[in-house]
């Protein structure tokens, strides 16, 4: 299965761990292949820069470059043209979607609600973390 994640979702993996955490260990044991693309891989770096997340990184003993290298390397980054705009409240989410269908993949998985209020995006669906694992019997 081809997956698109969107950044909340990476950034509560590799901080917090819970069904986000699952994911990415689908994509670490081949049950899914994750996808991304510079403009994915440049916004988790400036969350994970933020300074709410100091304390987080610390606690774990992490660091914004050792998290955005091993996401890196465990997923497959595309080169996603931009789209004409599907999120109006948030545009940022488009560049989620942009790399979903360069990706063509099968779902994107998110923590946001705008994302998760659509539903789908032509034949990709966008689905909770929860529910990925679900489907995949995890």
């Amino acid at each position: 299965m081809r997956v698109t994640v969107d950044t909340n979702i990476v950034v509560s993996a590799f901080l917090w761990g819970g069904d986000p955490r699952r994911v990415i260990d689908s994509a670490v044991s081949r049950s899914i292949v994750i996808y991304t693309s510079e403009a994915l891989i440049a916004e988790l770096f400036d969350v994970l820069s933020r300074k709410q997340f100091v304390k987080q990184l610390t606690t774990i003993g992490s660091s914004v470059g050792k998290i955005v290298d091993e996401y890196t390397a465990l997923s497959k980054t595309i080169d996603a043209p931009d789209i004409e705009p599907v999120v109006i409240r948030d545009p940022d989410d488009d560049a989620v979607i942009a790399c979903a269908v360069a990706s063509q993949s099968d779902v994107i998985v998110s923590g946001d609600k705008d994302l998760l209020d659509l539903g789908h995006f032509k034949h990709i669906r966008i689905l909770k973390a929860a529910e990925l694992l679900t489907e995949l019997g995890l």
